[in-house]
């Protein structure tokens, strides 16, 4: 059915998609002061290969992006994730 490197995309598609979906909510509850999104939720998504859409949430919606925290912290986890990705591509495929 899915070899190793389709699921690994598969997920990684999922995690991300859900990322930029946490992302957006928290932007528009917090434009009317409803519950809001942890800052530890969004980090703890970004470390689980969910950088990638914390990152294209955050630019899109401008949404934490004057808290130095996640300026610096969401594109080195996307590095970071980037990194496991290719090492994990390597690791299937031998």
């Amino acid at each position: 059915m899915f070899d190793n490197n389709q699921l690994t995309i598969l997920f990684f598609s999922i995690i991300n998609s859900i990322s930029f979906i946490v992302v957006f909510f928290d932007k528009q509850k917090s434009k009317v002061d409803g519950r809001r999104v942890s800052e530890k939720l969004l980090f703890t998504l970004a470390l689980f290969f969910g950088a990638a859409g914390i990152y294209v949430g955050m630019t899109l919606f401008r949404h934490k992006t004057k808290k130095w925290y996640f300026q610096i912290g969401i594109p080195l986890l996307l590095l970071l994730n980037v990194y496991l990705l290719g090492v994990s591509f390597n690791f299937l495929n031998h």
